[in-house]
């Protein structure tokens, strides 16, 4: 019945919020011109390694080192192994939005250091490999992931 008293076809709608509707939102709200920018809080990834030498003995083992502590550490880092140039690597990884980034390429292991990106700030530091995996490690130590 209706406000004035009189049946009418019942219509119904679904207000709910389910996660394909709260990966939207996210989504929506955390973006710029480059791509997604996630919340540390739900991001499905808490880094990303870009190796920018695949092949390169040190490179390789860094990162396979990198990613191997940050798993252990219960920070699941997405591991960009693809042999493309860096150019690609950087735009795909900020587009796909993570956090952070760990850059390892040889010119930079010649000097002992890997560089970390803040995705949402852009903001680059340089640090040696056992810091860049404590830093990111301790990014996330008051969150579950």
């Amino acid at each position: 019945m209706g406000p004035d008293g009189r049946e009418h076809f019942a219509q119904m709608g679904s207000y709910g919020v389910g996660v394909s509707r709260l990966v939207g939102g996210i989504i929506e709200a955390s973006h710029d011109d480059a791509g997604i920018i996630w919340p540390k809080s739900v991001t499905p990834f808490g880094v990303g390694i870009l190796n920018l030498r695949v092949g390169d003995a040190a490179c390789d083992t860094v990162c396979e080192d990198i990613y191997a502590r940050l798993g252990a550490a219960g920070v699941d880092p997405l591991y960009d192994d693809k042999p493309d140039r860096g150019g690609g690597k950087f735009s795909r990884m900020d587009l796909i939005g993570l956090p952070y980034q760990i850059i390892v390429g040889p010119r930079g292991l010649k000097d002992g250091i890997v560089e970390i990106k803040d995705r949402k700030t852009g903001e680059r530091q340089s640090l040696s490999p056992d810091a860049a995996v404590n830093f990111i490690t301790a990014q996330f130590a008051d969150l579950s992931i």
